[in-house]
């Protein structure tokens, strides 16, 4: 079983610019627990443990879907919080841009999903990139992520969608399985990356 994720990977600038954002807020109390700037993923779609003989037939069959994606420009823009006020879970940065044809785009690889019985979450896709989470029982401030309300990042275009793996561990580790560029002439055409 491998646990996988599709995801638009920002570029480091709108990642760096982000990061400089929440620096005032990282060391504060009630705080979450960061995640590292080199590992923030616009997730479009996480499958949790997809069996080793489904992987090619994922691959093949979301090509197609990524290729009729328009092209689409994004920006990281303002924050939020998923969780109450008083027990939140996620920190999040907000999007801008051509956020309708991502939504598509992630309902398109849901749909591919469930076409090869892979089990897929029945709620609506919310464009977000996770910045950190809270832990059960501590000290939480769910205001931290008002801060950012008039947060504006840099705008870039989304060049491709990946679909990564992730292994759990002490040290999380991820690796791309394949890439697709965003409206690519031939739909199966895809980039694998290393397939341990």
């Amino acid at each position: 079983m491998r646990r996988l994720f599709f995801a638009v990977d920002p570029p480091d600038a709108a990642r760096r610019d982000l990061d400089r954002a929440l620096g005032p807020l990282r060391d504060l109390p009630g705080a979450p627990r960061w995640g590292r700037p080199e590992r923030w993923h616009l997730t479009l779609l996480f499958l949790g443990a997809v069996p080793e003989p489904l992987v090619l037939g994922l691959v093949a069959t979301a090509a197609p879907a990524v290729a009729a994606t328009p092209p689409i420009a994004l920006r990281l823009a303002g924050g939020g919080r998923f969780g109450s006020l008083r027990r939140p879970q996620v920190a999040w940065a907000g999007l801008e841009g051509d956020v309708d044809p991502l939504v598509a785009l992630a309902g398109r690889l849901a749909a591919v999903a469930r076409t090869l019985g892979l089990p897929v979450e029945d709620r609506p896709f919310r464009p977000h990139l996770t910045l950190g989470r809270w832990r059960p029982g501590r000290p939480a401030d769910g205001t931290l992520t008002d801060r950012l309300a008039g947060y504006r990042g840099p705008e870039w275009p989304v060049r491709e969608i990946r679909l990564w793996e992730s292994r759990l561990g002490a040290a999380p580790a991820y690796t791309v399985v394949a890439s697709w560029p965003l409206g690519a002439k031939d739909p199966l055409h895809a980039e694998s990356g290393p397939t341990p």
